[in-house]
Parts: C-alpha cells; structure tokens; sequence
C-alpha cells in the first residue's frame, strides 16, 4: 500500500466525502490515515490511479515519499534542535524524493508547500519550507544538478503553491513540487502528482453556449455531487430540475448516460445545446443524453419507473435575497418551497431503480440572529422509502483516529457561497431495497 496525500478544497468535508464516495463507488479498497481541513493521507494499492479532474474538491494529489513521528518535526523546528534536524534531511536523502528531479537535462526549478495541522507547528511553516527547500537543492547540488528554489512573497500568509503555479510551472511533469503534510503524530513528504486545473472547470462554466447567472452551480460543485451519488461509466442519470445541464454535463464526462428534465422550454433548448458543446469540445464518444420538458410531478409518466440509477439535482432555492433574511421571512421562504420538494420525493422514489441514490440540495438560509433555517426533507423522503446515507462512516477510517466519531455523525453537507444569502444543504439518500 502507498500514501497517497490529498489536498482539499474550501470546504474540507465535502472534498473528503467525494473522495471516499469516489472510491467505494469505483470499489477501491483504501485506509484513511489522516484527514484535517489542510490535507487528507489515504493508504492504496501501488497500481491504483485516481484522475484528479474526476474529482471537484481536491486541488492536489501527491505521492508520500517519506514519512516521520511530528514529534520529531516539533523538534527540529520549534526547539531548532540540529540532530533531529539532521535526521530529517538523512530521511528525505534516502527518500528518493530528489531522484525524477535530477534527471532533467536543465537547471532544476522546483518548489516546497507546507500543509500542517499540528498548531504549534504552523507557525514554523517558513521555517519548514526553507528547510526543506534547501536540503533539497543540497541533494540535487550532490547529484551534480544545479537548482532554483521558488520562493515566496512576504505577504503571504502560508508557504504554499497555488494550484494555478504548479500548473503554469510546470512543476507536476517535472515531479518538482514537494509536499510537507503534518499532521498530529505523523508527518509525510510527497511529491505532487496532479493538480487541479481550474481553467477546465471555468472553460464549462462560462464557455458554454448557454448560461443561468442567478444561483448557477459551480461546476466544480456539480462534480462533487455526481461522485456523491456514486454514479460511474454506463450508469443512467436524471436531473429533474436540470435548468441549463451543469449537472448533466458532469455527469456525462463521467460516461454515464444522462437524463434532464425541466418544465421551461427554455432550458431545455439551452440544457441539449449545452451538451452537444459538450460532447464537440471534449470529443466524447458515443455520448448518451436526452433532454425532456416536463413538470416533476408526472416523471415516472415521462420517464418510466424505476429507470435511472441516480438521480443528482437542485430545485427552486427561493428569491435570490439582497440582504441577510430575519428567522419568520426565512421560514416563511421554506414553506414556500415545501410542496415542491415534498412532491418530488415521491416521483424520485417511482423512476429511481432499488438500491439507487438521490443526491439532493435542498435551501439552507442563515438568519440575522445566526441560526439557520432548513428544509424539513428527511421524515418525508423516509416516509416514501428512502434511507439517508450519512457521507461518513466509522468503518471508512483507520482505528483510534482523531475526529471521527463527530465526523461519521453528519447527516448532511453544508456549502454557503460568500457571494449568496442562500446556501445548499445536500443530502444522501438510497432507495430501499424491496
């Protein structure tokens, strides 16, 4: 087994509940070692090749090269003690970590991120990275290589690379961004391997032949969403409120094969040109897709019954709201919205085959006195037929870690957008078996 490290996005939790969805639903047996809201550490087999743009929340993906107790970490850089910090540069000697560096015929360029999770240790994170930068550059001056080490601005907050630098430098295909991950007792060094590239997910957001300005899903977050319904290559899967296809078009750079409904003719014209862009830009063979309009309370009529494998969507979120709501005109917003929602469980549960899952974003709207507001769903999807699949349980973890039992509590996953008063609340759930 190797360690691979995973680098998450804003919103920590989401990105871990993709990643282990993404695995189980690929049925690749995996060992969480660590997680923390800075990076993840995960055990998989050697021959085992995860695809960074299959996954929305994950900005880096590296490999571990070496590892060591944080406590030695702790003392090598917070009490500047030189044996343990000649222990540490002995490790990442032998570590090979310099060796695909020192193969390139130029100069070396190469750079040093710090994630830590360990609080005493974050602020020694400058500290960190020269360090590592220059045992570096002393074993590539060891191989006869000469070697740039890239640095950082004073006004930034961590010593880490954006994603948006390794990519524009270069630094996965010259295996040249080193990795720090330290966590509460073990600390790992790596290698990136992959990095996220966001100009792909911008080129499907704003490049598309049609838009929906107001409450439009991030692509990034449409891919999450797919990966949390567990849908893979040949599965067949529906978006009952499909608006302009964000999540279609996700779905199918997955191979499934999609289906959309929407009850404006408008997006269903613009939902079916969005996929054919699709389908030209990425040069996907044989892609199956089918745009339908159609009110959600006749779906199994449209659709048939139990026909789709998942089901992945977000229905009407309420106004868009200029400013912060009081409790009683937030409520006032949900039970609006409740009809809508509590007759789409039912259609849901009729076109969805047994064993198959719903991934549904339902409003979650935080007031002026800090509470928040929420959709009342899950005492109807259960009364229809469905189970709630919590995005966390307790046998996904190695034993005696840290966190998890808060963690395998989650009922929900929660995304608030800065830029909206109204965030998303998304929920698993699986249709029960017969």
């Amino acid at each position: 087994m190797l360690t691979r490290l995973f680098i998450s996005g804003k919103n920590w939790k989401l990105s871990l509940a993709e990643i282990l969805a993404y695995l189980n639903a690929k049925e690749i047996k995996f060992d969480v070692h660590f997680f923390s809201k800075e990076f993840f550490a995960l055990d998989l087999k050697p021959e085992i090749s995860i695809a960074i743009e299959d996954l929305g929340g994950t900005i880096k993906i590296g490999l571990a090269k070496t590892e060591f107790e944080t406590q030695i970490a702790k003392q090598a850089f917070c009490e500047r003690n030189k044996q343990t910090q000649s222990q540490i540069a002995a490790a990442l000697g032998s570590s090979g970590l310099v060796d695909a560096m020192a193969k390139s015929s130029r100069k070396v360029f190469f750079g040093v991120s710090v994630y830590a999770s360990d609080k005493t240790l974050r602020p020694q994170s400058g500290v960190i990275q020269r360090f590592i930068g220059s045992t570096v550059k002393d074993e590539l001056a060891s191989c006869g290589k000469k070697s740039r080490f890239m640095g950082f601005s004073k006004d930034r907050r961590l010593p880490q690379l954006s994603h948006v630098e390794v990519l524009k430098k270069k630094l996965v295909e010259n295996q040249a961004e080193v990795l720090l991950c330290v966590g509460r007792e073990q600390t790992w060094v790596g290698t990136t391997v992959s990095v996220h590239n966001p100009f792909e997910f911008q080129k499907r957001d704003i490049y598309k032949p049609n838009q929906r300005r107001i409450f439009a899903m991030p692509p990034r977050l449409a891919r999450i969403m797919v990966n949390l319904s567990a849908c893979t290559s040949k599965k067949v899967l529906l978006d009952p409120f499909c608006g302009v296809g964000t999540i279609l078009q996700e779905a199918l750079l997955t191979k499934a094969a999609v289906v959309g409904v929407d009850a404006n003719s408008w997006c269903v014209k613009a939902t079916s040109e969005n996929l054919e862009w699709l389908q030209r830009e990425y040069n996907i063979e044989g892609a199956d897709f089918r745009v339908l309009q159609g009110d959600v309370s006749k779906l199994a009529l449209k659709i048939g019954q139990e026909t789709v494998d998942c089901i992945v969507t977000e229905p009407d979120l309420g106004p868009a709201l200029r400013q912060v709501p009081t409790g009683p005109y937030a409520l006032k917003i949900i039970q609006k919205l409740e009809p809508l929602y509590f007759g789409f469980a039912e259609e849901a549960y009729r076109v969805l085959k047994t064993g198959g899952r719903l991934v549904l974003v339902t409003p979650y709207i935080v007031t002026r006195s800090g509470q928040a507001v929420t959709m009342p769903i899950d005492e109807r999807l259960k009364d229809v037929g469905f189970k709630r699949v919590r995005p966390f349980a307790k046998e996904m973890f190695s034993e005696k870690l840290e966190g998890v039992e808060e963690l395998s509590e989650l009922d929900s996953l929660v995304e608030v957008d800065d830029r909206h008063k109204v965030g998303r609340e998304i929920h698993i759930y699986q249709k029960l078996t017969v």
